[in-house]
């Protein structure tokens, strides 16, 4: 079976897992419920599921026990949008080609189903059908990337530098927490299920650094050269309020060699494995070439 159709196949069962891990949408408190399934189900690259799932079966984990990771990190990272969208943050209207959360619904709503979202993704995990020793490992490993020391303190240090010109050293320790932070979880947590070595761990997780800065780096050339109907969310975004990237840093053919230094970069550190590694490197793939 090749990269793609596995990755058709995954993406449907993280959507059916997905859907009957939410609150029903008929159920009490009915709006909270339907902001929660409307932020998460129908959209989305579903990156970060495809990460734990192909870094899991590299080292034979059995697709059961991958399911609540996946889950767990594409709810994090579902309402990780919703919060970014917001008027206090972004202020963004469009969201995945559909409005925004607290567009389609209102602001508090927005508000607690990302809070929802987060408490569901930890419990998921706390519940999941492993040995405790490694529920244990994938919540200290979630947690601490969805924390300060991970995703929120890189969303901090973006808004903190809006309107201000940030060094190349700046952006990218921005990035490895905002965006890179819930990548790397997701990558190591699929190890983890697998009980890969701490050494094997370490070299993953410096793939999945230079995954998440080339997703990044992508990206900002895509705000560039892509329109919002491609992209699914505003384009032009990041010149509009002001924000460093990587184009305007490197200008966009230096962008465009950064990106490919990254993708050397994660081809050397998965040069050890043969075939059974070849999901992650088509995910390699698709975040240095997507088009959206």
């Amino acid at each position: 079976m090749t990269a793609e159709a596995s990755f058709a196949r995954w993406r449907d069962r993280i959507e059916s897992q997905l859907d009957a891990a939410l609150p029903s949408p008929a159920e009490a408190p009915l709006k909270l419920h339907q902001a929660m399934r409307y932020s998460v189900l129908g959209g989305g690259k579903r990156m970060r599921p495809l990460l734990v799932y192909a870094s899991g079966l590299l080292f034979g984990a059995d697709m059961a026990r991958l399911d609540a990771p996946a889950m767990a990190v594409e709810l994090i990272h579902a309402y990780s949008l919703v919060h970014d969208d917001l008027p206090a943050m972004d202020d963004d209207a469009l969201r995945r080609g559909k409005p925004t959360t607290h567009v389609a619904f209102d602001e508090a709503t927005a508000i607690l189903a990302g809070d929802a979202l987060q408490a569901r993704a930890f419990g998921l995990l706390a519940d999941a059908a492993m040995p405790a020793h490694l529920r244990v490992a994938c919540l200290q490993t979630l947690a601490h990337a969805a924390g300060a020391a991970g995703m929120c303190g890189g969303q901090a240090l973006d808004i903190d530098a809006t309107g201000q010109l940030q060094s190349l050293q700046a952006l990218t320790r921005m990035h490895a927490l905002k965006t890179g932070a819930l990548i790397r979880a997701a990558v190591r947590m699929g190890a983890l299920c697998g009980e890969a070595p701490e050494p094997v761990l370490a070299d993953l997780d410096a793939f999945a650094d230079a995954l998440g800065l080339a997703f990044q780096v992508r990206d900002d050339i895509l705000d560039v050269e892509a329109s919002s109907e491609q992209l699914g969310k505003t384009a032009g975004k990041d010149q509009a309020q002001a924000k460093s990237t990587f184009p305007a840093l490197l200008g966009m053919d230096g962008a465009k060699a950064h990106l490919r230094t990254l993708a050397e970069r994660m081809e050397h550190r998965l040069a050890g494995y043969r075939e059974e590694a070849d999901p992650l490197r088509a995910l390699a793939r698709l975040a240095v070439e997507r088009d959206h």
